[in-house]
């Protein structure tokens, strides 16, 4: 099965993330998420995540830090995400393209329905940053 590398943006300030609810059509549809896309095969991780996060919620990334890694079998899917930590930014996230975006407290991120590949993404953050 292919693997599909995407890039994924944990947008943080201070003690709050970022997050959007993916479309309800889409892989995985109507489940919270960390913004990010699909890496175009002449870009790094990071610079996919750099020109997805400019399209998709308006900011202009000045740094990423690689956070971690994780491969998930969906079944009909695979994907490979690379997770940057971003709290270096211009702009504030808006939804460009029509998806609902909000802050989201890092204590509060359980109560939201993530994808199964997300969740130790979720993990991470709430016992390194809470």
């Amino acid at each position: 099965m292919k693997v599909v590398d995407v890039a994924v943006g944990v947008i943080k300030r201070g003690q709050e993330i970022y997050i959007s609810k993916r479309a309800d059509a889409l892989h995985q549809g109507g489940k919270w998420e960390f913004p990010g896309g699909k890496q175009e095969a002449n870009e790094t991780p990071a610079q996919a995540l750099i020109r997805e996060l400019k399209e998709e919620v308006g900011i202009d990334v000045t740094h990423v830090d690689d956070y971690m890694q994780i491969e998930h079998d969906y079944g009909d899917k695979c994907v490979r995400l690379h997770i940057h930590l971003v709290e270096r930014f211009n702009g504030e996230p808006t939804h460009l393209e029509g998806q609902i975006g909000r802050w989201a407290h890092l204590a509060q991120l359980t109560d939201y329905a993530f994808p199964a590949a997300n969740v130790d993404i979720v993990k991470k953050l709430q016992v390194d940053f809470l």
